[in-house]
């Protein structure tokens, strides 16, 4: 199974190919030509653990989770080193898109089953690492310090709630590519907003993002979380939101109720690991008792290629994306259809 929810995602056309070449190391090494100003460098960046330099306009980037690589691609820069999230399953598909824009087939990869590989990170001799997107600092931000500067968040609870439009920034900042940035946000700003102008019934219907879990069912839409593509589209989060956090979001069978909202969205991204099945979810009393589900105003997400995952945790690449993918299933639960 693809290795999900690991935050893990610029309108694709806005990133620019550097030529046409394939190999990932040298295409990188190959891409100074974005605009930058030497005299932003050297650039001493403050985060949750410290301080980093960085001297020069970075060429050589790794990033060790699936969000910071996304953040790399949306600013056209192709990564010397990535982690292996798809662990043999396809591509998804806005990161396929974005390499296509790129010219580039694959990346290299590094095998993160057992978390962030610092010797192959250390073996590309990169000029600086991206980890705006990873929960690994605390372990890992000690062991990649001596590889290279290291840009990531500069409050430990951001690893949760920071918007991916900051995420970008502080990344962008970093590798000398603001501009580029302000331009990837603005172009999703732009289709979002078309979105929403196209389903004005979206406005102010509140809504419930529900993942199922092994272990538990997940309040996922809980208060402080990044509201991601659903409040720019209109809807907003229930009153219960405000009763969950990242680290209190679990929803008991007997608590089933919390869910309601206008529209309750739900996913499977375990399948037959998760807590309950569909049909064990559908016929559940308490669930059937909303007024959601009652009204058929109750949808399912599909994780299979990717969708739930760029939900819960979206990035700068699968903004966009998600906007194409999930309109057509918020338009029909808010319809009742």
């Amino acid at each position: 199974m693809r290795k999900m929810f690991m935050a893990a995602l610029v309108c694709v056309g806005l990133v620019t190919a550097c030529g046409a070449q394939n190999d990932p190391v040298e295409k990188a090494a190959a891409d100074p030509s974005a605009p930058a100003s030497s005299s932003e460098f050297p650039m001493t960046l403050t985060n949750a653990w410290g301080q980093t330099t960085v001297e020069k306009k970075p060429v050589r980037v790794a990033t060790v989770s699936d969000g910071d690589t996304s953040i790399a691609l949306a600013l056209g820069v192709v990564p010397v080193i990535v982690p292996d999230v798809e662990d043999g399953d396809p591509v998804a598909e806005y990161k396929k898109r974005a390499m296509d824009e790129l010219g580039v087939t694959r990346l290299k990869t590094f095998d993160d089953t057992d978390g962030i590989d610092y010797e192959a990170v250390a073996a590309e001799a990169p000029d600086v690492i991206l980890a705006v997107n990873s929960w690994e600092m605390d372990a890992g931000y000690a062991k990649l310090a001596p590889i290279a500067p290291i840009v990531t968040f500069a409050e430990k609870d951001d690893a949760d709630t920071l918007p991916w439009q900051e995420r970008l920034k502080t990344a962008a900042r970093a590798l000398g590519l603001s501009d580029r940035a302000d331009e990837v946000i603005a172009a999703n700003r732009r289709t979002i907003a078309d979105a929403a102008a196209a389903n004005p019934a979206f406005k102010d219907k509140t809504y419930t993002y529900v993942v199922i879990h092994p272990e538990q069912v997940t309040f996922m839409s809980y208060g402080d979380q990044d509201p991601g593509v659903f409040e720019d589209l209109g809807l907003r989060k229930t009153d219960n939101a405000k009763n969950y956090s990242a680290k209190k979001n679990g929803v008991s069978l007997e608590n089933l109720d919390q869910l309601d909202a206008d529209v309750i969205l739900v996913t499977f991204p375990f399948g037959d690991e998760g807590l309950l099945s569909l049909s064990e979810l559908e016929s559940n009393k308490l669930f059937q008792s909303l007024d959601a589900v009652k009204n058929k105003r109750f949808a399912v997400v599909p994780s299979e290629n990717t969708l739930s995952s760029s939900i819960a945790y979206p990035d700068a690449l699968s903004s966009s994306w998600v906007v194409e993918q999930l309109t057509p299933i918020l338009a029909k639960a808010v319809a009742g259809a």
